[in-house]
């Protein structure tokens, strides 16, 4: 059975001078999708669509500001009923990658330097100071 449309919120068009009535904004629940919409025609194209009445909140958002209007020609939408547009986290540019040739060859070079150089802690060779053949 389908869920009764719940009015979430509404939205006010400008047209010239003057302000016009405020559009209602409609959330329908089907199972785990949300749907929040107008029922006016011909703003009733743009549908939000989510898991949560808060993301179909920000995707009708995204939505409503690609629609012909401009920004100045509208205000809103406001929300009621505690609903808070969920915008999804930024997600953070990837690392650039490091050659893996390069970071061997850097790695190689420390280690065959480190091995033939002897620092002061290490003990020096005691093979010759206890050879009795010399």
């Amino acid at each position: 059975m389908d869920s009764l449309p719940e009015l979430v919120g509404t939205v006010h068009i400008i047209l010239g001078p003057y302000r016009g009535n405020p559009i209602a904004l409609y959330m329908r629940q089907d199972g785990s999708t949300c749907q929040i919409s107008p029922r006016i025609y011909p703003w009733n194209r743009t549908v939000g669509v989510g898991d949560t009445p808060n993301r179909a909140a920000a995707d009708f958002e995204n939505k409503w500001k690609e629609t012909d209007l401009a920004e100045d020609m509208y205000t809103g939408p406001h929300w009621e009923g505690g609903i808070k547009p969920e915008k999804p986290k930024p997600v953070p540019p990837p690392k650039p990658a490091v050659p893996p040739a390069k970071a061997e060859v850097k790695q190689e070079g420390k280690t065959s330097s480190s091995e033939s150089a002897t620092t002061p802690d290490s003990p020096q060779p005691i093979a010759k100071a206890e050879d009795p053949a010399s």
